[in-house]
């Protein structure tokens, strides 16, 4: 069977300023800035558009301190897509920087895994340190759409189109999942938060907010697994991704790049 090599566009949404020390679990030496960039992803071809990822509204990107650029979702617009004839919509996890623009695609079904929500409804969100990544609204929004049948349930990996796949890894969340596409370059891995910056996947160090440390290390393994190489792996909030693939167009330098082509460097 030959699988269709789908386009893979980044829509940079918002950023905030950080420090090394607040990216690294037992801090790093460097007192260096490291600024994060935010994401979503569309994956176009086949006869398909699919979105992974929603990103979050600008009230709640405010209140958390965070930079709102643009609206993910209306940024579509200048790839020609409308987001609200988008039919499918991958969520990588629940965190709110993922999810909390899901009411911006009203004719889609959510692909979540389901250890996800078992996960973000269960006994682990009474305590700060995993619930304060969570938006209690959002939570209820995903739980409405399941009694609307909008959300199909995942358990490990799935095909949900010819070349598009989806395998849970957990770590960051307990239901995250990676999203491996087919594309001219090869198989790519959007790695979402299994590795934010390119640094964590390749010195094997972990991110500050996490439910399982041991996953997390494992999960490194699956996306190497999973990927052509490690230019093929792409992190859910490097700001080195913007420098290094192209933007879609030269109007759109810094918001919407090009992922299913070679970067400019390795």
């Amino acid at each position: 069977m030959t699988l269709p090599n789908y386009e893979i566009y980044a829509i940079r949404y918002a950023r905030r300023d950080a420090k090394r020390a607040e990216h690294f679990i037992g801090g790093d030496p460097h007192d260096a800035p490291m600024p994060m960039d935010y994401f979503t992803w569309i994956v176009k071809g086949g006869g398909r558009v699919i979105a992974v990822d929603t990103g979050f509204t600008e009230p709640v990107g405010t209140r958390r301190g965070r930079q709102h650029l643009r609206d993910p979702a209306q940024t579509l617009a200048r790839l020609d897509i409308d987001a609200r004839e988008i039919s499918d919509v991958v969520l990588t996890h629940m965190h709110y920087d993922h999810v909390g623009g899901f009411a911006s695609y009203p004719k889609a079904r959510f692909h979540l895994q389901e250890k996800e929500m078992r996960f973000v409804t269960g006994r682990h969100m009474r305590y700060p340190v995993f619930g304060h990544s969570f938006e209690v609204d959002e939570v209820v929004g995903l739980v409405r759409l399941n009694f609307q049948g909008r959300v199909e349930f995942h358990n490990g990996e799935a095909e949900i189109a010819p070349g598009i796949s989806l395998h849970h890894v957990g770590g960051h969340t307990a239901g995250l999942q990676v999203v491996r596409v087919h594309t001219q370059r090869g198989w790519v891995v959007l790695a979402s938060d299994a590795s934010h910056y390119f640094e964590h996947i390749r010195s094997n160090r972990l991110f500050t907010v996490a439910y399982h440390l041991g996953d997390m290390i494992d999960a490194f393994r699956t996306v190497e697994r999973l990927a052509d190489s490690p230019d093929h792996i792409i992190p859910g909030h490097d700001p080195l991704v913007t420098k290094i693939y192209p933007a879609a167009s030269p109007a759109l330098e810094g918001v919407i790049l090009r992922l299913d082509v070679a970067p400019t460097a390795p």
